[in-house]
């Protein structure tokens, strides 16, 4: 005699459970900390009035400190976009400010893991513009801490009117 479907269902279930059970466990990649080569990149910095920075920077992903935003990772496994530490554009944007001796400030937005760029040289978007990351023309579509660069990259921060 045929089961009823639900039936069968049930033991199907149970069955598959029970072989699940006797299942060796399968290991799961882990990140490995400090695995952010450095790579060199074209950054600009565009304001309001003109360009306030253009260079190469040899950059790689590390903790950014800022005054507004405190310390905080920003090496690409912001919000799990990449598994293992990258360069990033707003690492890059920090590296310059340190090698070159401009400031820049960014409010942590612990929501999104990562900075919000308010500040670069002393100008602000001041509700009326933010600071826009592009690389190699286009936006990026994740915050400055989780987008990853790649050698020769051009980073771009733009400020942009609302």
């Amino acid at each position: 005699m045929r089961q009823p479907f639900a039936l069968r269902t049930v033991l199907t279930t149970a069955a598959l459970g029970l072989a699940l059970v006797g299942a060796p466990a399968v290991a799961q990649a882990q990140p490995v900390p400090g695995t952010s080569a450095p790579v060199k990149v074209s950054l600009t910095v565009q304001g309001p009035d003109g360009l306030l920075f253009k260079g190469k920077i040899r950059t790689k992903g590390h903790d950014v400190t800022t005054a507004t935003g405190g310390t905080h990772t920003c090496d690409g496994t912001n919000g799990g976009a990449n598994a293992t530490a990258v360069p990033t554009p707003t690492a890059a944007l920090d590296d310059a400010a340190r090698e070159r001796g401009f400031t820049w400030d960014g409010t942590w937005y612990a929501s999104f893991d990562d900075f919000s760029v308010d500040t670069i040289k002393q100008v602000s978007g001041g509700g009326v513009a933010y600071w826009n990351i592009s690389v190699n023309g286009t936006p990026t579509p994740v915050g400055g801490c989780q987008f990853k660069l790649n050698a020769g990259d051009r980073v771009a921060f733009t400020w942009t009117a609302f």
